[in-house]
């Protein structure tokens, strides 16, 4: 089997992984299990599997269905962490970006560039500049930059680079380079990176129990949720990445000691991208009393966010509110020339940040302080959980976990994802050097083939030749003509979606990228890839009619006053069908 075959997440293949991690016993048990198809698993499975290991991973819904589908979208280094004085995680979190950029993820990572304004002469510029310049020189320490260096910018320069800021409330601004990329994307191609090095995958795979042998965790009982199916599936050592989920799964593994992940609601909403004006691919960045507002220039359309509140209710329900999008606004407000109203807003998200605070159950001791580092602790023999960060470090973290896990029983095995690229990598120069003429060939312009370019690397020869099959692939979708239809079926021919959701929401972005978050396309969608998912028309009206309803209730969330009522729209509400 090549190493394309390995690595395609199809109908078929969830079948063969459920088949490999059910052949995972007693006496012939998986090295690593991970639990958590977020970016600290899926970078745990890769790592794991790149070093020889066997390895499954499992999560309950779909990959990035959780924290990283919902994040700002960035690849940066942290640069308000400088005023916590955490120069450790920013460092390490620079340092992974530009490996990213120019190593191991050049398809899926792309710089940006932005604007920081002043509304203080003389004190921002001194004390945001100084910050920005230690930003710089720790990108330069022992390496190559990525990116270029910052400059200053005065007033008229600021409002050529950005027309759309406030002239009278900027006096002028610093401009810097970051990176970007599609969260979710990202995740799933880590996925399939650590499928095409052997890792047993499988998505809407619940973890019903932690099978113990004495008080030693040696694997997990699962349910396959599209089934209904229980199995045990045994492993050496078990890794934990739940995010916000994580204390959920410490106690149904009846750990004594564990980890304390308080959640953190960042909302961000989408803009028209002719709403904001500005030089291409240029953001703004600037602090709030409670947060830092980027706005971000993604595709056709700007992403603004982001709050920062404690949620206390279920991390599935997790929804915006009508104050949480007039903060952002507000605050967006402060610094354009011309305000955002409500109805500028195309989408809205949401989603949850894990802050870590590391305690012992039931001992009395006083909370730690929250932080964005991460911590990798045992919380059970033979079951070590990681939690904290961001995704920027997933690397740095999936090598410091699995290291962990392993070091008793495999020492002599080290980390290789320094070396090794994410799938899609290989190859992807050569495209980019060969866009022009891929596109004249598929009637392509250079937005669309830079478009497909980000999203897919190398892989985009495997959406090219559903075309070749089929021509009609080739066109766009009728109500989201941003995507192909042959994106739609890649996306369950190659990238593990299982439901319609899965395709709207992560394989594509239609519920905050198009104003009806994707309804419009989700009978065109569903027809697609339904015959791929042995969906008959009951099964395909149930997941049109399911996504419709969940669209409903976020809509009306977004009207509620309060995390409660926003919580209480979504708490009865089905992402994916029930089981039949």
């Amino acid at each position: 089997m090549s190493d394309q075959q390995r690595s395609a997440l199809t109908p078929g293949s969830r079948a063969e992984h459920l088949s490999r991690l059910r052949a995972a016993t007693v006496d012939d048990p998986l090295d690593v299990l991970v639990v958590g198809g977020g970016v600290n698993g899926a970078g745990a499975a890769f790592d794991a599997s790149t070093r020889g290991l066997s390895v499954g991973l499992v999560e309950s819904r779909d990959w990035a269905s959780g924290t990283s589908s919902r994040s700002s979208k960035l690849m940066h280094g942290g640069l308000r962490y400088l005023q916590m004085l955490d120069f450790k995680l920013v460092a390490e979190a620079l340092r992974e970006r530009d490996l990213l950029l120019e190593h191991t993820a050049p398809h899926l990572v792309k710089p940006i560039k932005f604007v920081f304004p002043f509304f203080k002469k003389v004190v921002d510029r001194a004390f945001i500049g100084s910050g920005v310049m230690l930003y710089d020189a720790m990108q330069s320490v022992g390496r190559k930059r990525a990116v270029p260096m910052h400059r200053h910018l005065l007033h008229d320069k600021m409002l050529k680079v950005f027309p759309a800021l406030d002239g009278e409330k900027a006096v002028g601004a610093l401009e810097y380079y970051d990176a970007q990329m599609d969260d979710a994307r990202f995740v799933m191609m880590l996925v399939r990176s650590a499928a095409q090095n052997d890792s047993a995958v499988a998505n809407y795979t619940s973890v019903v129990d932690y099978l113990h042998e004495g008080e030693r965790v040696i694997g997990a009982r699962v349910r396959d949720e599209e089934t209904g199916e229980e199995f045990d599936i045994h492993a050496r050592r078990t890794i934990l990445a739940g995010g916000v989920w994580t204390q959920d799964q410490q106690e149904l593994a009846g750990a004594d000691a564990g980890l304390e992940v308080l959640a953190s609601k960042g909302i961000h909403v989408t803009i028209a991208r002719d709403r904001i004006p500005a030089v291409p691919d240029t953001g703004i960045i600037t602090q709030t009393e409670k947060s830092v507002l980027f706005i971000i220039p993604w595709d056709e359309y700007w992403v603004i966010g982001t709050t920062d509140t404690a949620w206390t209710q279920d991390p599935r329900d997790v929804g915006a509110t009508r104050d949480d999008i007039e903060y952002v606004l507000e605050h967006a407000n402060e610094v354009l020339a011309d305000d955002l109203t409500r109805e500028d807003v195309i989408g809205v998200y949401s989603g949850l940040r894990p802050l870590l605070q590391p305690v012992r159950k039931n001992s009395g001791a006083g909370s730690t302080k929250v932080s964005r580092e991460h911590t990798v602790m045992e919380i059970e023999p033979g079951l070590a959980a990681i939690a904290g960060g961001k995704f920027t470090t997933y690397r740095v973290m999936a090598e410091d976990v699995v290291d962990f896990a392993i070091k008793d029983s495999e020492p002599g095995r080290p980390s290789l994802t320094r070396s090794v690229p994410v799938i899609g990598a290989q190859g992807y120069e050569t495209l980019v050097r060969d866009k022009h003429e891929i596109g004249r060939r598929y009637g392509f312009d250079e937005v669309r083939m830079d478009r497909l370019l980000f999203r897919y690397g190398a892989l985009l020869t495997d959406v090219l030749a559903l075309i070749d099959e089929d021509p009609s692939l080739g066109t766009p979708l009728e109500h989201a003509p941003r995507y192909l239809r042959a994106e739609a079926l890649y996306a369950v021919r190659a990238e593990g979606a299982r439901h319609l959701i899965d395709v709207l929401q992560r394989r594509t972005r239609l519920d905050y990228e198009t104003r009806d978050r994707g309804v419009a396309a989700a009978d065109e969608v569903a027809a697609l890839v339904g015959p791929e998912l042995g969906w008959d028309d009951a099964a395909r009206r149930r997941e049109v009619e399911t996504y419709r309803a969940l669209i409903a209730a976020r809509l009306e969330g977004e009207r509620a006053t309060s995390d409660d009522q926003a919580a209480a729209c979504l708490a009865d509400v089905a992402e994916v069908p029930p089981r039949r």
